[in-house]
């Protein structure tokens, strides 16, 4: 067992000298106090940034923003709006009013006094942009979901404020069936949290193949924190585990994760999770890291570029995982 373990090291570490060379640049070094985790310590949070990576041609994937144009175009060639109509949700997107009720209002547009999504064309719009996902997925957005599927076939748990389920169609073509829940499902939440579901992705807005569980709107958040003994679950998890996270820029500020986590726990600098970002101006760099300390979270530079995330994220994946492995063979 020792022999394989060596041979294992050998090409880890080649593998690790191969893309120093052919990136002509020496890759960032990993943090020791997140490398030396183990897998089940860790919950995963995918923020736009990796959704937009896998499949960047997909506008709805890159931000907010993005979703609710895609949707109002959408809307548009499905000619369920009418001009004036149309005119006036446009005029809101290009002078920046409050996105999330932008959303809601044109939700409710496509949703005229029905409390089932199903019979409504808001279904048939998000279906309109999330069509075909799985043909628009690039190799270098393939590698991220690689590592974050080895993770949690570790023990890491996953959870994801992006609407699209591209982590879900990964890992069915690599023989791992995911479920995807949203918080709807109480009882599968609440099993998730009691990591009796590891291989489930948590979308605490809600997924597309379920819009009955998507939540767009701020009184949409107290339906969805009203169960208190699932929502204290969650939080348990950030207050044992370490979160970290992915293409998360703005995920802090997000209304549902600061209501689970960052406005429920105490004592949060007590805390040690991480947040994986791209170094480029030293300033902004340096005061995000110095706010983040104060809610517990370590920020960490993984590169100058956003092409430099999927192999620091692969070097990550091995090094936990295969300590993992080495664990378990010396028992």
């Amino acid at each position: 067992m020792a022999s394989v373990v060596a041979v294992k090291t050998e090409k880890r570490t080649a593998a690790d000298s191969q893309d120093a060379d052919s990136n002509g640049k020496k890759p960032r070094k990993l943090l020791p106090s997140l490398k030396t985790k183990h897998a089940p310590e860790l919950v995963l949070v995918i923020g736009t940034g990796i959704s937009s990576a896998v499949a960047p041609q997909v506008p709805a994937l890159r931000s907010w923003k993005g979703l609710i144009q895609a949707l109002l175009d959408a809307a548009n060639d499905f000619d369920l709006l009418e001009e004036e109509e149309s005119r006036r949700f446009q005029k809101h997107m290009q002078e920046d009013k409050n996105l999330v009720h932008v959303a809601h209002d044109l939700i409710q547009k496509l949703s005229p006094r029905t409390g089932n999504v199903r019979s409504t064309f808001f279904k048939d719009c998000l279906y309109e942009v999330f069509d075909d996902l799985e043909c628009k997925m690039e190799h270098a957005g393939k590698h991220l979901l690689r590592s974050v599927l080895q993770l949690m076939e570790s023990g890491a748990l996953v959870l994801t404020t992006n609407f699209d389920n591209l982590l879900e169609i990964y890992a069915a073509h690599q023989g791992t069936k995911l479920e995807s829940l949203d918080l709807t499902d109480e009882k599968k939440v609440l099993e998730w949290a009691q990591e009796k579901r590891r291989l489930s992705v948590l979308h605490i807005h809600g997924v597309y193949t379920n819009p009955c569980g998507i939540v767009l709107h701020p009184a949409g958040y107290q339906n969805v924190l009203r169960n208190t003994e699932v929502m204290r679950e969650i939080q348990k998890l950030y207050e044992t585990k370490s979160f970290v996270f992915l293409g998360c820029g703005r995920t802090v500020d997000d209304t549902t994760f600061q209501a689970l986590f960052l406005e429920a726990v105490k004592h949060k600098s007590d805390l040690e999770h991480f947040m994986l970002v791209r170094r480029e101006d030293v300033g902004e760099f340096k005061k995000l890291r110095d706010n983040m300390l104060d809610k517990g979270i370590k920020v960490i530079s993984y590169g100058d570029e956003y092409s430099d995330l999927p192999e620091y994220l692969e070097r990550l994946a091995n090094e936990i995982c295969f300590r993992e492995v080495s664990t378990n063979d010396w028992g």
